[in-house]
């Protein structure tokens, strides 16, 4: 039965400065996995003393990231993610409209663990969701492997 992948309680961050585009990731999140607990920040500064003030036990599964944002962009704080040795292990999706290929390589050699291009579409992002949120993460990280989704 479709319901017993979702057994596991996740929790997601999302910090993206579009109101609209945090509101279309939830609801596409909800259908790509009812069980996932999201918490949305309207930029990286506010995503930051979330994730620094948690204790290791409440870090968050994945952190989804949008580039350009103000105050922090999503860059910094994968800088400031992978440094910090509480947080260095966190998953972390740069989750952009920009498809320009040093943005994805400046996102891969900073330790994103995924890349994904916003799509357009409900279907097409609910996908992408799914694909990151089933993904091997533990045999990924093991053989050093990055993902592109596209």
């Amino acid at each position: 039965m479709a319901a017993d992948n979702y057994n596991i309680q996740r929790y997601v961050y999302l910090a993206d400065d579009d109101s609209d585009d945090r509101d279309f990731f939830a609801d596409a999140m909800a259908e790509a996995d009812p069980g996932v607990i999201l918490k949305g920040f309207p930029d990286g500064m506010y995503l930051m003393e979330d994730l620094l003030a948690l204790d290791m036990a409440a870090l968050p599964d994945f952190v989804f990231l949008d580039i350009n944002m103000p105050r922090k962009s999503g860059f910094e704080c994968l800088e400031e993610i992978r440094k910090h040795e509480k947080l260095k292990g966190l998953t972390v999706v740069i989750h952009s409209t920009s498809s320009h290929p040093e943005n994805i390589a400046r996102a891969m050699a900073e330790g994103a663990s995924f890349y994904a291009v916003k799509p357009s579409s409900f279907e097409k992002l609910k996908s992408v969701l799914e694909e990151i949120l089933a993904a091997d993460l533990a045999g990924a990280v093991k053989e050093n492997k990055k993902f592109l989704l596209l």
